[in-house]
């Protein structure tokens, strides 16, 4: 009898495919270096979740502290889909549940 054919298959690479670029600043989305009204209502609503934003300023600039006060919270509160400090969805959702209405 003769052997079973070889089963066709599509030849593959070895490299994966590319990976997506990462999201372009859009609405919604703060991060490091961004300034504004939006950057101000936040520190407000980082300001009163206890130990997380301690003695920062409403100043209207995402600086270090404010990246890594944003950092804090995403980490105690379990906060995930968000870049680490950046200020998005997953992250605005959290913090407008632990704060409340505005």
């Amino acid at each position: 009898a003769a052997p079973p054919a070889p089963a066709t298959t599509a030849p593959t690479t070895g490299v994966p495919a590319p990976a997506a670029p990462p999201a372009p600043a859009e609405a919604g989305f703060l991060r490091e270096g961004d300034t504004g009204p939006e950057v101000a209502a936040l520190q407000e609503r980082l300001l009163r979740v206890p130990d997380v934003y301690r003695d920062g300023t409403t100043n209207g600039r995402y600086d270090t502290t404010l990246t890594e006060a944003v950092a804090r919270f995403q980490l105690w509160y379990g906060v995930r889909g968000d870049e680490t400090g950046v200020y998005g969805d997953d992250t605005r959702r959290a913090l407008e549940t632990h704060t409340g209405s505005p």
